[in-house]
């Protein structure tokens, strides 16, 4: 080995352990410059990898790329004046995301992190026992025949020794529109014996459909951070692209964005964002108002509300309250016929405070509003002209007002200051709280003793609103299920309580993905006519203790960020989004190994 090549690794192998030491230090932000064209960053989260197209292993990874160039003003301006286009390019490729390295400077790199591993080169590296690293992956142009995207390096560990390290070569085409020129399992099969030198092998399959994704409206393609995927994985693959079999484990991946517009529970949602207004206004002081939803003033709906109120006078509380736990079922069952169109929980037991919540929030548009309103009602209970029913067990102060104007106790209560936006948000609070109980109580998807923690009022205010947008990301998740896939009863009930576990200790995440495992026979109607946008099949052979693997993948997007392929222009109704499109345009990406033993 010549002296350059021994140099060359030992500078890589000191670069590689600096960067796991500040990445242990927490000091590693951003990539680390290596040469002056070569730059290094660790990952150690796999949903933030760019292999998680094609490799899922949540291991710590060094991803190498081509060094971002970094714009001069002055430069770029000489460049212009000079009619230099080819420096103004290059220098302007920074804004288009991770850049590849050749394919021969790639290789480089995989060579020397080999070297630096190999327990007989330890006078190369200075060292006396060799170092396992995270796996290297290095982003390649695609410029050989093959059209190689990545290529990996993963030393292999026997004890405390890194005896072998295997090569992962990524090549990647595409797009593929006729699923014909696809080459058929048993080439495959025969490819990887060939150049593994074995006899067996196995195969499984796997398929991932998009049973949420984008949606497509007058010809405009409504992104979403919603979906919800199924997984399927089998053995003993016949062909490419076959339909996942009913014996396949199926796995729902749900994650639904609170908010998104085809959302069965979008205007309990709004409440819900109306709730974080005041909310955030308590903190800081500032309230922006949203927009009102009704021409009447707030006052003038608080007034009718309790003329309302005196108006029905002749009507008992005692036939009210004996109607209430009859009209629990009855709501709960009215939701759910309605779902599909629209998540309102318009209870027939809302009480005097709840029903307050409902006027002014689609009508109050300044403190001053707010003011007004409970002012007006205080006025009135002061007065005892009205005696509103309200729940039992409600604990805003607006309710503790109303029952304590029944025995006459009620104290003198101002509403300046930061009282009123405090009092309305309880108000709300309440209501939103009981609407959530109401659902997953009255569709038999958990107790009151499993709700106690979220709806516990012991806690501070802050915390309450934590747990209340828990609430809701779980009825989201629940009622999504439910009114687009169509779920039983046993299904719902398992993802409410897994739900539940998880939100009991961990905090609020709407980009958590919860994982239902299913029966295939549940969803097949939603998926047998659909094409996947991911299907992969992997060849596996046995060689001692040590399985070598060959994968043969479709994705329907372009599974590298760093290589552009040419993708037509297609309309929206030529899309795979449109049911009456036969064809899917695929990318196929084969990802092999190789096995290099340290003798």
């Amino acid at each position: 080995m010549d002296s350059v090549t021994i140099q060359s690794v030992r500078a890589f192998h000191t670069f590689l352990l600096q960067l796991c030491d500040q990445e242990n230090k927490g000091l590693l932000k951003e990539p680390v410059l290596y040469e002056d064209d070569v730059q290094v960053h660790i990952i150690t989260k796999v949903n933030r990898s760019p292999l998680q197209a094609f490799w899922k292993k949540n291991v710590p990874i060094f991803i190498a790329e081509r060094a971002s160039l970094k714009v001069d003003e002055d430069q770029l301006e000489d460049s212009c004046i000079n009619e230099t286009s080819n420096l103004t390019s290059s220098k302007l490729e920074e804004d288009m995301g991770p850049l590849p390295l050749s394919v021969m400077k790639a290789r480089q790199l995989v060579s020397w992190y080999t070297l630096a591993h190999n327990p007989h080169m330890a006078q190369v590296v200075n060292c006396s026992t060799s170092t396992a690293f995270p796996l290297l992956w290095v982003r390649c142009d695609g410029s050989d025949p093959e059209g190689t995207v990545w290529l990996g390096a993963e030393p292999v560990n026997t004890g405390k020794e890194i005896t072998s390290i295997v090569f992962h070569i990524v090549t990647c085409t595409g797009p593929i529109f006729d699923k014909n020129s696809f080459t058929s399992v048993e080439k495959l099969k025969t490819a990887h014996k060939d150049r593994h030198l074995c006899s067996a092998v196995i195969t499984k399959g796997y398929a991932q459909y998009d049973l949420f994704g984008a949606t497509v409206l007058e010809n405009t393609i409504l992104e979403s951070q919603s979906n919800i995927m199924v997984d399927f994985t089998w053995n003993n693959v016949d062909k490419i692209l076959e339909i996942p079999p009913l014996t396949s484990i199926a796995t729902l991946n749900i994650k639904v964005e609170p908010g998104d517009l085809r959302s069965p529970v979008i205007q309990i949602y709004k409440e819900l964002e109306f709730l974080l207004v005041l909310a955030q206004g308590l903190k800081t002081g500032e309230t922006e108002w949203p927009e009102v939803l009704e021409e009447k003033s707030a006052v003038t709906v608080v007034q009718e509300l309790i003329e309302d109120l005196k108006n029905q006078l002749n009507v008992s509380q005692q036939q009210l309250k004996s109607k209430e736990t009859e009209k629990l079922k009855s709501d709960a069952a009215a939701v759910e016929s309605t779902i599909h169109a629209s998540f309102a929980p318009e209870r027939g037991d809302l009480d005097f405070a709840e029903l307050l919540w409902t006027g002014m929030r689609k009508t109050v548009s300044s403190y001053q509003d707010v003011v007004d309103c409970l002012a007006l009602v205080i006025q009135h209970l002061r007065c005892k002209d009205i005696q509103p029913w309200i729940h039992q067990g409600s604990n805003s102060s607006l309710s503790k007002l109303i029952q304590q104007s029944y025995q006459g106790t009620m104290p003198t209560v101002s509403v300046n200051g930061i009282t009123a936006i405090r009092m309305l948000l309880e108000i709300g609070l309440d209501k939103l709280q009981r609407d959530y109980i109401n659902y997953f109580i009255g569709q038999e998807l958990t107790t009151l003793n499993y709700l106690d923690y979220f709806v516990n009022c012991t806690v501070n205010l802050e915390e309450q609103m934590i747990r209340l947008q828990k609430l809701h990301h779980m009825l989201e998740l629940v009622v999504s299920c439910s009114a687009f896939l169509n779920l039983n009863h046993e299904n719902l009930f398992t993802l409410t309580q897994s739900c539940l576990r998880y939100y009991k200790d961990n905090p609020f995440d709407e980009q958590h993905v919860f994982q239902l495992p299913i029966r295939p026979t549940t969803i097949n109607a939603f998926y047998e006519n659909e094409h996947p946008i991911m299907w992969r099949m992997e060849i596996i052979s046995c060689h001692g203790q040590r399985e070598l693997k060959t994968v043969w993948q479709l994705n329907t997007r372009p599974p590298v960020d760093h290589v552009t392929f040419n993708t037509p222009d297609l309309p929206v109704d030529d899309t795979t989004l449109n049911s009456d499109y036969e064809e899917a345009i695929y990318y196929n990406t084969v990802i092999s190994c190789s096995q290099a033993h340290f003798v």
